[in-house]
């Protein structure tokens, strides 16, 4: 790209530290109610979808948000859109702590969650610093900023045992305020909104930034995406509640179990740039969909007690997920989850260099819906079914269908690439040739 003829290594480290400690920020704001959720619901005695409602709905907002977010981020940049987003952000975490009723709760929800669009923002602004070639490093690192919700699950019960759970969304309030403040006064315009003011160029009209939605790669990619960042999402949201209810243990032990499984699942993401610009964003995700099956199998699996006829009589046993493996399983499953958010975003400003901020907005937009539809799911199968487990066998399902899809997807592509593959019934895939018949003498 021309625009980066000038660009120094330096002002690109400081465009990719500013704006992931920005959307560290806006992280640990977003699934704040993963926490202070629970002392909600204890005080107004919520129902498990009552619960669930409360903890998606920011997931919501910052879902939708991506979308017109992504397209004022390409016409205004990032530099603009980002403080604006954060100190909107604040305002509504300031006036969380004034709420007193179940629907005050969910209205000031909804602007929270205006925290989730700040991944589209730092996006679309990082991806202009980087050529294609650096572009899944860079934005995996900008994306290790998940861990913002391994921030909230450690930090945030303590303050909420030492402060009361108002005080903490005031501090919280009063950090992302500071930090916005702080990235306007640290960062540049970027280097493609700089060459476009010096040639005069207009901005591209939102309805041509929404153009490439009608490719159907970008709703396959977006599927993928529900899984590995709406999942994720959705999962640090509840497992705090999960730990409370289906082991009984206190609020600072689930919050510590919980950033156990947020931290991987954040700070990983940059490996799984980086092995999508080795490897290839396929190879990364096929392991992340082959891996997320057998760990979530396994979480599927209910306490189960057994009784067999033995030989000498009948034979008792239990089948149970104790805390530890457990926990371990979540661990495992948030670690490949980071590597495919990086895998997905890999694609984007690949097969769409010049619509980053639409694709990248609807892309997002989706998996933010997957955190915000999931945590309301959970708490439905959980009052139907009475079984905890159940949230992971709904999981299981959504990663099935994604992993069958990719496949079938792939093999099409590859038989419009190589029709003679199309016509081949014996061999699962072409030899150049054929081993050839034994030497006699």
């Amino acid at each position: 790209m021309d625009s980066l003829e000038n660009v120094t290594r330096g002002q690109q480290t400081q465009a990719l530290g500013m704006s992931t400690l920005a959307f560290t920020a806006c992280f640990a704001v977003w699934t704040i109610f993963s926490i202070i959720g629970v002392r909600i619901k204890q005080e107004l005695s919520l129902s498990e979808t009552e619960f669930g409602l409360l903890v998606a709905t920011p997931v919501l907002t910052g879902s939708i948000s991506r979308i017109f977010l992504g397209v004022l981020a390409e016409q205004y940049g990032g530099r603009l859109m980002f403080p604006i987003q954060m100190l909107t952000t604040a305002l509504a975490t300031f006036l969380l702590s004034q709420a007193n009723s179940y629907p005050l709760f969910l209205l000031a929800a909804l602007g929270v969650g205006l925290a989730g669009g700040s991944f589209i923002i730092g996006i679309a602004y990082v991806s202009r610093w980087y050529d294609a070639k650096s572009q899944g490093t860079a934005l995996g690192i900008f994306g290790a900023g998940n861990v913002g919700a391994a921030v909230t699950n450690f930090g945030a019960p303590f303050l909420v045992v030492a402060f009361g759970w108002q005080q903490t969304a005031q501090i919280y309030a009063a950090a992302l305020t500071l930090i916005a403040i702080l990235f306007w006064v640290s960062t540049k315009d970027d280097p493609a909104l700089v060459a476009r003011r010096k040639s005069g160029e207009k901005p591209v009209s939102a309805l041509m930034q929404l153009e490439p939605l009608r490719d159907p790669r970008v709703w396959r990619f977006a599927t993928y995406y529900f899984f590995v960042f709406g999942a994720f999402v959705a999962l640090a949201s509840w497992l705090p509640r999960y730990y409370v209810g289906a082991y009984g243990l206190e609020l600072q032990a689930a919050g510590m179990l919980a950033a156990a499984y947020s931290l991987p699942g954040s700070i990983f993401r940059a490996l799984g740039g980086w092995l999508s610009d080795k490897f290839g964003a396929r190879a990364v995700m096929y392991f992340t969909f082959i891996v997320s099956l057998i760990c979530l199998f396994i979480l599927s699996y209910p306490p189960t007690h057994y009784v067999v006829d033995g030989i000498n009589g009948p034979i008792a046993f239990s089948l149970v997920t104790s805390v530890p493996v457990f926990a371990t399983l979540t661990i495992a499953l948030g670690f490949v989850m980071s590597l495919g958010k990086a895998a997905v975003y890999k694609h984007i400003p690949v097969y769409y260099p010049h619509h980053v901020g639409g694709v990248g907005g609807l892309v997002g937009m989706i998996g933010g819906l997957g955190g915000f539809v999931l945590p309301i799911s959970f708490g439905i199968v959980n009052d139907l079914t009475g079984i905890w487990t159940s949230c992971f066998m709904l999981m299981f399902v959504l990663v099935a269908v994604s992993l069958v899809w990719m496949h079938v997807a792939i093999r099409r592509q590859e038989h419009r690439k190589h029709p003679e593959l199309a016509t081949e019934k014996y061999l699962s895939d072409m030899p150049d040739n054929p081993l050839p018949a034994p030497v006699t003498n």
